[in-house]
Formats: structure tokens, C-alpha cells, sequence
């Protein structure tokens, strides 16, 4: 099976003459070489969110700082999809599990938008509010949606960096469900702060976050400090203590298998720029976990892990500083795909 594999990058200098720009590049699993895609796309654009529609490989959405893209013939032309405000940088997709025509968008500043038709229009969801528990040099950003897939009207939104939201009606309401995580924090090893004044800041820097058909109503939440778990739709969460797994904790990316509701793959580095990564799988949602990439190295930090829809053997992941690799065997083999010298902070990488 021919797979094309996507990679957003934020940043790409090309020569020293040559201003930084992103990129959103393709290539085929048995081709040779990366092809960058600009067919309607801005020249400086900074890719940092890729969704693929779940019924149609041929149609793909960009999250950029000029807000949401789509392609409709697997990435050759693209056509912007304006939101109704301006500015909004778009960090993440989120597809209706029984409705793919409703598409949400995480933006930064903190917002979700909602569009019934695919991206044609779009509606912003007006109580969405980022609680500021944690000022950074940032604006906050919406880096992960989420639905239960057993009830599709519960959505959850990650904030980075600020916590995490709930909504149990589709969107139109959130609150706040940050407050165990807080509480999280006043252990030791789970303190930590980089840019703000508090010490709150790791456990509120959520990354990614997942729910399992197999487990209704239990969120799983991939922050600096770790993954974390709630088993009763936000309200209380726990440390999944993934330490015991594995030397590397910051997590980046947690997704459920479309394969198998009981399976997690996680994307694990010792900090957001770092020299090193891996990637684990737990077959029993997250009770145990081992690593599953072999003969290959992260020379960076693992930002994504991309799950083919239609094959369970073929999983593709992204480092910040460039690379790409995969497996096409269910893990027992694992083949690079280097992207083109210059690349930096790549966010996210997809596969159809």
C-alpha cells in the first residue's frame, strides 16, 4: 500500500541570506524525496495542525497562522477557509465522530470555532475562556480537541498553557477542569516553571489529549510532566506515573488507535527542545506501556505520531528537528524519511 505522509513545519531557513518561513511538505512511503506544497499557500506559512477527513484522504485541512486551509485533491491546491476573526492562528482540528462535516478548530488566542459544512463558513463557540491561571510569553493556545467517541456532544480542549476545558453540550458551554491538575502540582516532582512566576506552569502545559470508545467518560492528557488520566470526564485526574515506563516524561502526543479502542501510542522526550525521543504503546490504555521504535534515533524531541486510518500496521512520527520515521509492519521494522535540510519545529505530521 502507497502512503502519503504530510509534515507541518513552523520554520525552514533555507541559507543565511534566506528568512526563516514554515512549510507543509508530502511525500509518498515509497518515494525518495519531500515535496513541498505551496499551490495556495503563503509563502512564510507556519503549519502547526494537519487533519485528514475521515471518510475522504483526498480532502485535508492546514492549521496556519493565517487561520484554517483545505485541500480537496490530497494536498496539490489549497483555498483558504476564512474564520470570522482575524489573527487567529489555528493549532488544532477536531472532526464530529458520527458527523464529519462538522469540523471544529482550536485557535490561539484561546478559541474554538465550529463549521456544520466543512469548513465553508464557521461560527466561533463564544464561551470559550482560557481561566489565566498561568501568563506566559504566548498567547494561549488551543493545542488539542477532543470528542468521547461513545458520546460525541462531550468535547475537551487542551490548553497550552492553561489547563483543560470541558464542554458536555457540543461546544455551545465550557468550564474549567483544570482544578486536580492543579493540585497535582504540589508534588515536588511535578513542579515546574520556565517563563511565568508560578510552579503550576508544567501541570497546566497540556500538549495533547485523547478519549477511548473503550472507555467512555476517561480522558487521557499528554502535559510537560507526563500523561495524566480522568476517569470521570475531567472532574479529578491522576498521574498515570509514566516514569515507571520509560526515563523520558514530557509528552507531547497521546492518540487513541482508530484500530483498537485499547490501544495508546505516546510520544515521550525529556523537554521541548532535547536531543532525543521515543515513542511508546500501551495494548491496555495505559495501564502498561513499552517503547516500539527500534533501530531508529530521535536526534530531537518527538512532537507527533501520526495512526493510519485503514492499515494498523503503519505508524508515522515527527521530530521537532526535522525527522520523519515510520513503520509499515506493525513495528517490527522502522524506516527514516528525512525531511529537507533547514527544517525546524515541525508540529505535526499525517498519513492517509
Amino acid at each position: 500500500m502507497t502512503t502519503r505522509i504530510y509534515a507541518g513545519a513552523a520554520h525552514w531557513s533555507v541559507g543565511e541570506q534566506t528568512p526563516d518561513r514554515g512549510g507543509l511538505l508530502r511525500r509518498a512511503s515509497n518515494d525518495d524525496g519531500w515535496q513541498h506544497l505551496d499551490d495556495g499557500l503563503p509563502g512564510d506559512v507556519e503549519v502547526r495542525a494537519l487533519a485528514i477527513h475521515p471518510r475522504d484522504s483526498q480532502v485535508i485541512y492546514a492549521g496556519t497562522q493565517y487561520g484554517p486551509y483545505r485541500s480537496v485533491d490530497g494536498g496539490d491546491h489549497w483555498t483558504a477557509l476564512g474564520l470570522p476573526d482575524a489573527g487567529m492562528v489555528v493549532w488544532s482540528f477536531l472532526f464530529h465522530p458520527r458527523d464529519a462535516s462538522v469540523l471544529y478548530a482550536g485557535t490561539a488566542p484561546a478559541a474554538v470555532y465550529r463549521s456544520d459544512n466543512g469548513g465553508d463558513t464557521w461560527r466561533r463557540l463564544r464561551s470559550v475562556r482560557a481561566p489565566g491561571r498561568v501568563k506566559m510569553s504566548f498567547p494561549t493556545r488551543v493545542t488539542r480537541l477532543a470528542a468521547d467517541p461513545s458520546h460525541p456532544h462531550e468535547l475537551y480542549a487542551g490548553l497550552e498553557v492553561d489547563g483543560v476545558l470541558r464542554s458536555l453540550d457540543g461546544g455551545e458551554t465550557w468550564e474549567d477542569v483544570s482544578h486536580d491538575l492543579v493540585k497535582l502540582a504540589e508534588r515536588p516532582h511535578l513542579k515546574s516553571r520556565i517563563v511565568s512566576d508560578t510552579e503550576i506552569e508544567g501541570m497546566m502545559d497540556s500538549h495533547a489529549l485523547c478519549v477511548s470508545s473503550a472507555q467512555p467518560g476517561t480522558v487521557f492528557l499528554a502535559a510537560r510532566m507526563g500523561i495524566f488520566r480522568s476517569t470521570d470526564r475531567g472532574m479529578t485526574w491522576e498521574d498515570m506515573e509514566i516514569r515507571r515506563f520509560s526515563p523520558l516524561t514530557y509528552a507531547r502526543d497521546v492518540r487513541v488507535s482508530p484500530h483498537d479502542a485499547r490501544t495508546l501510542y505516546a510520544c515521550l522526550s525529556p523537554a521541548a527542545r532535547s536531543e532525543d525521543g521515543s515513542l511508546y504503546r500501551s495494548d491496555d490504555l495505559g495501564q502498561s506501556w513499552r517503547r516500539v521504535d527500534r533501530g531508529v534515533k530521535a536526534q530531537s524531541t518527538m512532537m507527533s505520531v501520526a495512526l493510519h486510518a485503514k492499515d494498523p500496521d503503519q505508524v508515522y512520527c515527527a521530530t521537532r528537528g526535522g525527522q520523519v520515521f515510520g513503520t509499515q509492519d506493525g513495528g517490527r521494522s522502522w524506516h527514516e524519511y528525512p525531511l529537507p535540510a533547514g527544517i525546524q519545529d515541525v508540529y505535526t505530521v499525517a498519513c492517509a
